[in-house]
């Protein structure tokens, strides 16, 4: 958990330094990622590719055992 956590953050930072969204994780149990949206990202048009496919597809490469990241309010 906490290396998933600590790739989310590194996810956040970037999010945060070029898009001025962020992205933070909620929960994780064991087959499904929790995360929430925040700043630019909210009510983004272009949130769901976010979430999809840039934060699913950067945690998939790491931890392959993952089903699927959701965006929860």
């Amino acid at each position: 958990m906490e290396q998933l956590r600590g790739l989310i953050e590194q996810l956040n930072a970037y999010i945060t330094t070029y898009h001025g969204g962020a992205v933070e994780l909620v929960s994780f149990d064991g087959k499904v990622v929790k995360v929430r949206l925040g700043g630019a990202c909210l009510g983004c048009p272009l949130s769901p590719l976010t979430v999809k496919g840039w934060v699913e597809g950067t945690v998939k490469q790491f931890f392959p055992e993952i089903d699927h990241v959701e965006a929860v309010n």
